[in-house]
């Protein structure tokens, strides 16, 4: 993350086209608009349409806009986004649903900055900066068909990729205090942190849903939480379940017990962790796949 914000202040004060990429809910848009807020277009608008939301018969004129009968239900001349953001920033967020017959016209607007509204014969210059996103692979994109070659060079000037949740679990402590300051002051609740076993319990859940579901589960924790800190009973159930399993009593066990269950459950935490993808827990562990193997039949970790 040192990189990504490092390469964001490289990047924000040039013109340059900048390609985010990363699953949905990596923060590719918060990404977006730290860039604009760093660049010298910061005084102007910063703008972000989701392509994969417009309606294809649509899309030319959200992007280029269009004149008064140009089709019906044109009613009067409209500005289009990259009108619209002109002298700030425009995100094409999920640019890999753009129609593949529009991307030249996209092209076009990039290299020689200007646009051609629907139904006009005329064109008009635009100055904005654009900032694409996605969570795909525009490479296999381009494999079948579906992105052109010329566009995705184009926009891809400056590739920012943002990693999973589960590539940068030491993050989610910095995200979770981070998320309890802006809710605090939001709700205006006396909450000054989080207990150790529910940082825990959400350092080691999966985040499928990446930042943008952490930052739900913290903000809901708040709602609940009536005291000084978030404990795990503020957390919804399924947290609540697996921070139960995290608690192991030693108590009553013989070293050699004590060792053999402690190595269980960690294994199993690097199992979830890395989705059951036993070469990379074996990385993980220092271990070579013999080893790893040898240690599930010791321990009695089932082979799935």
């Amino acid at each position: 993350m040192k990189k990504i914000f490092a390469d964001i202040q490289k990047v924000a004060p040039t013109e340059g086209t900048v390609l985010i990429t990363g699953k949905s809910g990596t923060g590719k848009e918060l990404v977006a608009r730290a860039i604009h807020t760093h660049s010298r277009r910061n005084h102007k608008r910063f703008m972000a349409i989701n392509c994969g939301a417009i309606v294809e018969t649509l899309f030319e004129s959200e992007l280029f806009g269009h004149k008064k009968g140009s089709f019906t239900g044109a009613t009067n001349d409209k500005d289009g986004v990259l009108k619209a953001a002109e002298g700030g920033t425009l995100l094409l967020d999920e640019i890999s649903e753009m129609p593949l017959h529009l991307q030249p016209k996209l092209l076009r607007a990039l290299e020689q900055r200007e646009i051609t509204p629907v139904g006009s014969n005329d064109t008009i210059n635009v100055n904005v900066r654009i900032i694409a996103a996605t969570n795909r692979n525009l490479k296999d994109e381009i494999a079948k068909g579906k992105f052109r070659e010329d566009l995705f060079y184009r926009l891809n000037v400056v590739e920012i990729h943002l990693p999973e949740l589960s590539e940068r679990s030491e993050d989610i402590p910095l995200l979770v205090n981070s998320f309890i300051t802006k809710f605090r002051s939001e709700m205006g609740k006396p909450i000054k942190g989080i207990s150790n076993q529910a940082m825990s319990a959400l350092v080691n859940h999966q985040w499928k849903g990446q930042i943008r579901e952490l930052q739900n589960n913290v903000e809901r924790a708040m709602i609940f939480c009536e005291a000084e800190l978030i404990d795990v009973q503020h957390l919804p159930e399924e947290l609540q379940a697996s921070a139960q399993l995290s608690i192991i009593d030693y108590s009553s066990q013989s070293l050699k017990d004590a060792v053999h269950m402690f190595e269980r459950r960690y294994i199993e935490q690097k199992l979830k962790h890395h989705n059951g993808d036993k070469d990379k827990v074996a990385k993980d562990l220092g271990l070579s796949l013999s080893t790893l193997y040898r240690k599930f039949e010791e321990l009695g970790i089932p082979l799935k």
